[in-house]
């Protein structure tokens, strides 16, 4: 599939701006664990997913992550362009959480054509409210959710993605996308271990009980 089936509002766009689009954007690929943006001053542009999975998260003076939304394919990344967004500076840093595909276009391009079509323009202001929507949602969790509730939701949030109960993930990486330290998650994933709902091992976690962790969830 190409670009044209990827991109929400092409049908919308004329032929003029097509072309634009087209010719501006480039196709590219990175590796898990690459940094494709990192901080408002770097105004990489817009990227539109095609396979593969980003993380964008924010980072604390004291070097603590926490993740504020996940995208995946089809998914398009509107903060890695947030010059575009006039007064609005966001210190996000996106890296890849397995290898990508994706489309980047370049700011300025999309700029322009937000000037020109308002089916872009209300796209893009559909998705800046989206992904508002997605830093409220963690804000509401950081402030009234217990951890072991937020460790809950988040074991069956990557249950789903990868399909599978049995999560090939270490403890510091859950502790970065919750904001944690890996020694507390440690010790609350011993303490579901011994309440039956997971099993432990070396960069391993099964959900042996995923019934009890949606419950704890939503508790």
């Amino acid at each position: 599939m190409d670009f044209q089936d990827y991109f929400p509002v092409w049908n919308r766009l004329t032929a003029a701006q097509q072309n634009q689009l087209l010719s501006g954007l480039t196709s590219r690929k990175a590796k898990k664990g690459t940094i494709l943006h990192n901080g408002s001053a770097d105004c990489t542009g817009l990227l539109l997913i095609k396979t593969g999975q980003l993380r964008a998260y924010i980072l604390s003076d004291e070097g603590r992550e926490i993740t504020i939304y996940r995208l995946f394919d089809r998914d398009m990344c509107l903060f890695s362009a947030s010059c575009i967004l006039n007064s609005i500076q966001f210190e996000i840093t996106i890296t890849a959480e397995k290898d990508t595909e994706f489309w980047l276009i370049p700011s300025e391009l999309y700029k322009n054509l937000l000037t020109e079509s308002a089916p872009l323009a209300n796209y893009t202001n559909e998705l800046m409210a989206a992904r508002f929507s997605d830093v409220m949602w963690l804000i509401e969790q950081v402030l009234w959710k217990s951890l072991d509730k937020r460790l809950a939701t988040f074991l069956l949030e990557e249950a789903a993605i990868e399909d599978s109960n049995e999560l090939k993930i270490t403890h510091e990486i859950i502790a970065n996308h919750l904001g944690s330290h890996r020694e507390v998650i440690t010790r609350m994933l011993r303490y579901f271990q011994s309440d039956g709902i997971v099993k432990l091992s070396r960069g391993k976690i099964t959900l042996l009980n995923p019934e009890r962790l949606e419950a704890l969830a939503s508790s």
